[in-house]
């Protein structure tokens, strides 16, 4: 690597929208992200699976699946 010319690595604060705050590591000293595993609906367990059109149940019934 050269020297002098890539950016310092230093320890950021992360703040979401929900008020969760932690700490990683990046190259600027504060970021602000709209989402994290907090307040997501795959880690929260609140995500839901939409059945549009009813697919699912067309798809079933053409191969007789139970």
């Amino acid at each position: 690597m050269k020297p002098e010319i890539h950016p310092k690595y230093q320890t950021a604060k992360v703040t979401c929208v929900c008020g969760n705050e932690f700490e990683t590591g990046s190259v600027k000293a504060e970021l602000r992200v709209e989402i994290c595993s907090n307040c997501h609906p795959f880690f929260t367990g609140k995500q839901k699976f939409v059945d549009a059109g009813g697919r699912v149940d067309r798809f079933k019934k053409k191969y007789k699946i139970q």
